[in-house]
């Protein structure tokens, strides 16, 4: 069959070139750093409705179905809810996991003094939501959701700043995902030591033996990722069992990955280009690569080279980018987002101290968190504001801050395992919050803060 070489040397199939057309706005698309939060969204959207549809009562059925298996007497069985939630989810945590890593080794938070600030507004913005859900819920079962304002979807608030565009100068972008880091260290650990129930210490005492296999596997130079989810697996379902939430396990994993590649920049610059030498003068005019077996071996060299001169932690942290952001997290909303809307429900959700309270944490106790803390870290001299950047921008960042979402409705299930109104009040908080956060954050950026001066041609 014909093909057409194109100037730059890609060598096209006839169909190609139309394809080419139709495929490149979409994978813009899914490259864009505002899908991930586009998708969220509208899948939270869709829950929303299903769950007030005809197909409500299929829906709820459909997530407390069993599925399970069982290998000679042990059998797991746990409904799709709990797949999705502690299954599926952990491969979230473990993404999170990789980029607090990342963070803490070559990121905003490698630097004690650069990241003080944006941790110190992270501290202010855990603390003061917490604080204000239990002066309005002080007591009861509501009284255990005080951790669920305390939470930052980066997602929805990066997305946030992302559409502003050139508005936003580039140090208050990396204010916010390090704050939004720290928040999710912080988030970590809330779950694993005040919303675990009884501990199973044997169970805990197997899963530190396998985090210490992993370490052993660190330590010895193992590189390849598949030992790691294989002994992962088996970390998981000791911690299902050991009353810790099971996505911990996730994080764990991350912090024992490599993160050091195997080859050193020199090194492998001095192989690619010896490598390429002898492809060149493999080279044949009259044989494609196809029919050219020692250009193949050497484009095998080539590829493994490369995955040697890259991290574990990197190549892992970019591959499941897009599994997490564009598959897991839409099922996560779609199994947590549907709860009721009917005039009734909303009435009383209006009236609960727990929407009030998760409502005002994240909207009012965010802000109030992050500029305070923020504003008294500048005044004693222990930080400096990101450059460009003054405290008009702060509120905004405090207020995008308040977009709770899915670590807060994540929190929500654990605070009100079993309790259907509270939840459904816990999650109507969530999602009035997450909505006037963001778009109060985004129309003060857009209207309070001056756009930047035109850069000179």
């Amino acid at each position: 069959m014909a093909t057409d070489n194109t100037p730059d040397g890609r060598v096209l199939k006839p169909w190609e070139r139309t394809f080419d057309r139709i495929l490149t706005p979409f994978e813009e698309f899914i490259h864009n750093q505002t899908t991930g939060g586009i998708l969220l969204l509208s899948a939270a959207v869709v829950a929303l409705i299903v769950a007030n549809s005809p197909l409500g009562d299929a829906y709820r059925h459909l997530l407390h179905t069993e599925i399970g298996f069982h290998i000679g007497a042990w059998a797991l069985s746990l409904s799709v809810h709990h797949w999705i939630n502690d299954g599926l989810m952990t491969l979230f945590f473990f993404l999170v996991g990789l980029e607090i890593k990342r963070e803490l080794l070559v990121g905003e938070l490698s630097d004690l003094r650069q990241a003080a600030m944006p941790a110190i507004a992270a501290v202010g913005g855990m603390l003061v939501p917490a604080l204000i859900y239990l002066a309005l819920t002080p007591s009861g079962i509501a009284a255990s959701g005080w951790g669920i304002p305390m939470a930052t979807d980066i997602a929805f608030a990066v997305s946030a700043l992302v559409i502003l565009g050139r508005r936003i100068p580039s140090g208050l972008m990396a204010f916010l995902v390090a704050l939004a880091i720290v928040d999710d260290l912080g988030a970590v650990a809330v779950i694993a030591i005040f919303y675990t129930n009884e501990v199973n210490l044997v169970m805990l005492g197997v899963s530190l033996g396998l985090l210490g296999v992993m370490t052993v596997f660190n330590l010895g130079g193992i590189r390849h990722p598949l030992p790691y989810f294989a002994v992962g697996t088996l970390l998981w379902l000791a911690m299902l069992e050991s009353g810790v939430h099971a996505t911990i396990a996730g994080v764990l994993m991350a912090l024992v990955i490599p993160a050091q590649p195997e080859y050193d920049p020199p090194r492998f610059s001095r192989s690619i280009d010896k490598l390429m030498r002898r492809f060149d003068e493999s080279h044949r005019d009259d044989r494609n690569i196809l029919a050219n077996q020692t250009q193949f071996s050497i484009l095998e060299a080539i590829e493994t080279n490369a995955r040697n001169a890259a991290t574990p932690l990197q190549r892992l942290e970019h591959g499941l980018h897009h599994p997490v952001g564009l598959l897991i997290m839409p099922v996560f909303a779609l199994a947590n987002a549907g709860i009721p809307l009917g005039l009734g429900e909303i009435a009383q959700a209006m009236s609960s101290p727990i929407t009030l309270g998760v409502a005002a944490g994240l909207i009012a106790g965010k802000l109030i968190g992050v500029f305070t803390f923020t504003w008294l870290a500048v005044r004693l001299g222990v930080g400096k504001l990101p450059v460009g950047t003054d405290f008009r921008h702060i509120v905004g960042v405090g207020l995008l801050a308040g977009i709770g979402f899915t670590m807060s409705i994540f929190i929500s299930e654990l605070a009100f395992a079993g309790q259907e109104q509270a939840l459904v009040f816990a999650k109507s908080g969530i999602l009035l919050a997450s909505l006037g956060a963001g778009l109060a954050g985004y129309l003060w950026l857009r209207l309070a803060v001056p756009a930047p001066a035109p850069r000179s041609p």
